[in-house]
């Protein structure tokens, strides 16, 4: 088989055909960048979108980034509150709302929902952290207020849990990323908090009949939320050398719980690093540490089965990194399109005879590759020449 018998152009007919290619119709499809910051990529995910809208049937956009400041970007895409500025700064964390295809995309699934009325939604479906992670406050008191009656007052007072909480620059705390004596996770206060999100959680399932739909599903995620970012605060006040293996870990779990809810809401494009959205284990160099943990595509993929579906990206040349020629990336460099879609088994099945090495870039934030994982994967898609900026 040669290399050109496995890919074909990257347009709307190879993405339907590609989907037609599964053995079922996905319900998340995820598309994962194999670098953050890559203009080109963000382009070609608001082309596959908009055919996928406009010829597939979905009606959702996840990203990894903060799942609480993507309701700003959902609001204004649904409703069209705010403005497009407004959305793109308090929208998205890790610095992702300056990129000029965010922009793009939530303007057009704003120009979109004005002109119909099944509306386009926009998630974020990452923890509300980095390294370190954020105060509770947003999510325990958002769930808290839309627990109704006099039994919330039972579990803790407004008050009690305003002053359990204290400010919240003692929770985002950066220095305690790498100290874990400068975090707040196992104080007392962090500790009766735990115990509260649980009961607040379980006060949820008491009331779930009478909330409205969207209710529900805003409460849902403040509760998953509370219970992510306190569990998540706990462990970072761990001083065992299994910290961060568990931090990224429970980090993952939760973009998986988020890309759960997600699925409910209909067929949903999901962008993210390969490493999140791969079906299998994801490998980091973390210090003089190898970080191994289960990553959010294999864990939604264990929920989902085939109604999870993965497509890898993949680069060429970027600026003076250019992939040697014995490489998956070298090799993929030979065909005549500038992007293509790869089918990634097919893939496997000639670089099983050419047998490559594995890439070694000098770009540390690049995530190569790996010619012994491509069975893992559904597909690639393969951009010959980038820029990268962050």
């Amino acid at each position: 088989m040669d290399i050109k018998d496995t890919a074909r152009p990257l347009d709307g007919a190879g993405v339907s055909a590609f989907l037609r290619s599964l053995p079922a119709r996905p319900r998340l499809l995820g598309l994962g960048e194999a670098r953050h910051f890559v203009e080109e990529l963000g382009e070609v995910r608001n082309e596959i979108f908009r055919h996928l809208v406009e010829h597939e049937g979905y009606r959702s956009f996840a990203i990894e980034s903060d799942c609480l400041m993507g309701l700003v970007v959902d609001d204004y895409v649904t409703t069209g509150a705010g403005t497009l500025d407004d959305a793109l700064e308090r929208g998205f964390s890790h610095g992702f709302g300056a990129l000029t295809a965010n922009r793009e995309l939530v303007r057009w699934m704003r120009a979109y929902n004005e002109e119909h009325d099944e509306k386009l939604r926009f998630f974020g479906f990452d923890g509300p952290l980095e390294y370190w992670a954020a105060s509770p406050r947003q999510a325990l008191t958002g769930l808290y207020a839309l627990l109704d009656g006099p039994l919330p007052g039972t579990v803790v007072t407004r008050e009690t849990l305003d002053t359990l909480l204290g400010p919240d620059d003692r929770w985002s705390n950066e220095a305690a990323a790498m100290d874990p004596s400068q975090s707040i996770g196992r104080s007392a206060d962090a500790r009766r908090l735990r115990l509260i999100a649980d009961d607040l959680v379980a006060l949820l399932e008491t009331q779930a009949p009478q909330l409205s739909a969207e209710d529900g599903d805003r409460a849902a995620l403040y509760a998953r939320t509370a219970v992510g970012l306190l569990r998540y605060h706990y462990w970072m006040a761990d001083a065992s050398p299994a910290r961060w293996t568990r931090l990224s870990a429970l980090r993952d779990a939760m973009m998986a719980a988020n890309l759960r809810a997600v699925a409910e809401n209909g067929p949903a494009l999901v962008f993210a690093g390969n490493l999140h959205l791969q079906r299998d284990k994801s490998v980091m160099p973390f210090g003089d540490q190898q970080l191994e943990w289960w990553s959010a595509g294999a864990i939604t993929a264990t929920h989902l089965g085939d109604r999870y579906a993965f497509l890898a990206s993949a680069f060429g040349a970027a600026g003076d990194d250019i992939p040697p020629p014995d490489t998956v990336e070298g090799i993929l460099s030979t065909l005549p399109w500038d992007h293509c879609l790869i089918d990634a088994r097919r893939l496997a099945e000639v670089v099983t005879v050419t047998k490559p090495a594995p890439r070694v870039s000098r770009d540390f934030a690049y995530f190569p590759l790996d010619p012994a994982r491509l069975g893992m994967i559904d597909g690639v898609v393969f951009l010959k020449q980038v820029t990268t900026r962050g």
